[in-house]
């Protein structure tokens, strides 16, 4: 099920934040990473996902 997300996380990474956990602050700081560049909000998924 990780690899699922994690494949989430590239296409769209706060799709992948919020699957794993919900709509914390992490999803928000997720959104604004994605806002400011892609890639830091790509690298935040994949770290919050693996983290778990």
């Amino acid at each position: 099920m990780d690899i699922i997300r994690i494949i989430i996380a590239i296409i769209l990474p706060p799709l992948g934040v919020f699957l794993q956990v919900g709509l914390g602050k992490h999803f928000w700081l997720n959104i604004l990473l994605t806002i400011l560049g892609y890639i830091p909000g790509i690298v935040h998924a994949v770290w919050i996902i693996a983290k778990k």
